[in-house]
Formats: C-alpha cells, structure tokens, sequence
C-alpha cells in the first residue's frame, strides 16, 4: 500500500473485513476446489475455495466459523488471489507467509493484506492468520 497505516487504519480495515466478510459465502457455481482447515487453538473451522480455470485463479470464497485475524485475513486473500495466474497466486501466499514470519517480503503485491504484519508479535496468532492463506496454498500446490 503506497501510504503509510496507522495502527488504528489496520484495525480498521481488518475489523471491517470481519464484520463485513465480501467473500464469506458458499460458492455460487460449480467447479470450486475446496479444502477444509480447521485450528486446535481457536475456533477456525474454515472450508476455502478456489476456481480455478488452466493457469488463473478466477474466483476464492471461503466460508465456515473463524476468529477475527482468521476471517479478516481469509477475506482479504480472497480479494487479492482472483485473476491472478497460479504462479502469481503462489508468489503473494508465499510473500505474506515471510511478512507474517518477519523476513523480507515484497509489500508490493499484498495489498490490505499489509494489516498483519505486526501478527508475529503475537505468536498465539500466527495460525489465525495464515489458516486460510495455508488452504489456498494446499489447493494450489500441485498446480
């Protein structure tokens, strides 16, 4: 994001995309790949979707029960991975993976995404916000 956030801005935004989740819904058409993912340490029990279409990603919802880091960053990732080719897909889940584990990152292709790069200083949120980014990643791993 080309401005510099406030702590207040990025909560902000990811308590806007918990309240008002855009992709938390069950896929409209068929075709989805789902998977389940599911957190012993908080109440994340969340099915992710992709629509993929030969080398795209061309539409991610996901839905089921999560926290607010779970919801707000699965619903962020779904906004940023459509349209997007697999490869590139790949690279972003892998660019916020090293943002969420404090290593160098491209800033450039995460977006809001940005909001949880302070969530490795609460290590007990880590899987939180990565639950749904890891089963976007299963999904396209053999892709």
């Amino acid at each position: 994001m080309p401005i510099s956030l406030t702590n207040d801005m990025m909560r902000s935004i990811i308590m806007d995309h918990y309240s008002n989740p855009i992709h938390k819904h069950q896929p409209t058409k068929d075709g989805f790949i789902k998977t389940h993912m599911h957190s012993d340490n908080c109440i994340d029990d969340l099915d992710i979707f992709l629509l993929l279409e030969g080398e795209k990603v061309v539409d991610a919802c996901f839905d089921g029960v999560g926290c607010t880091i779970s919801t707000a960053s699965t619903d962020i990732m779904c906004e940023l991975l459509p349209g997007k080719t697999i490869k590139e897909a790949k690279y972003i889940i892998e660019q916020y993976n090293l943002m969420i584990h404090e290593e160098n990152f491209d800033a450039d292709v995460l977006d809001e995404a940005i909001v949880f790069i302070n969530t490795s200083k609460q290590a007990a949120r880590i899987r939180c916000a990565t639950i749904g980014w890891n089963g976007a990643s299963e999904i396209l791993k053999d892709k």
